[in-house]
């Protein structure tokens, strides 16, 4: 009898202009797919308020280097089934 494969969650915040293209990211990537494939592009989300401070070096595509940013955000949680699917994932999102 062969071990299933490991459950992983990946959650992750993402402003709301960039939510789809996250989300279609990491859903062709296999993510939110539960075993057996009844269900796909399965997630959980919450809305937020994020805040940050690119630091030297950062390249923001929001906010400016050394001054704090507030954002409207969306926290994205998704289940990932085994180990190379939640690989995957997580390249895609930093496309």
């Amino acid at each position: 009898m062969s071990t299933p494969p490991t459950r992983y969650s990946l959650t992750f915040t993402v402003p709301h202009p960039s939510l789809t293209a996250c989300k279609s990211a990491i859903f062709a990537a296999g993510a939110g797919t539960y075993p057996g494939g009844k269900y796909t592009k399965v997630c959980f989300q919450t809305p937020g308020v994020g805040e940050f401070t690119p630091g030297e070096g950062a390249m923001p595509s929001i906010g400016t280097v050394g001054k704090a940013e507030v954002v409207e955000e969306m926290r994205v949680s998704v289940l990932c089934v085994g180990r190379e699917v939640m690989m995957r994932a997580v390249e895609a999102l930093k496309r």
